[in-house]
């Protein structure tokens, strides 16, 4: 009986820097026939190019549909700002770059700059992926609360109350969200922001290996 786990790939938080994706995407061994891909959200904001990068991702959806792709905060924050909530707090959190990227493409005298594809790219993003031994999530979850209770606040928003606990979540949590230096890896979880638009690396994290590859 094989009992080899299988090789997953996932990749951190792009936030608009889309030359680093395609860097990253290139350093990458990834068996694209076979391989699954996560992406773990947060495809905008802050940096210069987020048209680019989800552009880019629909691409890479069309070859591969079997890509997952997870929905960050910054994704949730869009959603809110196109339907008329909390419009401020979406621009000051690096929104305003969001919107240049799009009108840059769209001309400045489009109504509604974000394409259609692009829309439903953001309404389809999943709030979590789980596989048989990992549980991939972008900010990560709440403790003693099952998987189908956690709430769409701690899975897209959560920070101190998730990283400094100690507590096993039955599985591994991959998730993005809080930038480090360099991943976190720790028993219970692995964080894969390495804060690539504050000026350091994109991080891919290939499993069962914890083997790591930046751009």
């Amino acid at each position: 009986m094989n009992t080899a786990m299988e090789r997953i790939f996932a990749i951190g938080d792009i936030h608009g820097c889309h030359d680093q994706l395609l860097d990253l995407l290139g350093r990458i061994p990834i068996d694209w026939s076979s391989d699954p891909l996560v992406f773990m959200g947060d495809y905008i904001d802050r940096g210069p190019k987020s048209f680019e990068v989800v552009d880019h991702l629909i691409g890479l959806q069309a070859l591969h549909p079997g890509i997952v792709f997870l929905k960050g905060n910054h994704e949730q924050m869009l959603m809110d700002y196109l339907s008329g909530k909390d419009r401020m707090t979406y621009l000051y959190n690096g929104g305003q770059q969001t919107l240049e990227s799009y009108l840059n493409h769209a001309g400045p005298r489009a109504k509604y700059p974000i394409p259609d594809a692009h829309l439903r790219f953001f309404e389809s993003l999943a709030l979590f992926h789980e596989t048989e031994n990992y549980i991939f999530v972008h900010a990560g979850l709440r403790q003693n609360v099952p998987m189908d209770q956690q709430g769409p606040e701690d899975l897209l928003w959560i920070r101190e109350k998730f990283i400094y606990t100690t507590q096993s979540f039955g599985k591994r949590v991959v998730f993005g969200h809080t930038p480090f230096d360099e991943p976190l890896v720790e028993p219970n979880k692995i964080g894969i922001d390495t804060g690539a638009v504050f000026g350091n690396k994109l991080t891919c994290l290939q499993l069962p290996e914890e083997k790591f590859f930046f751009s």
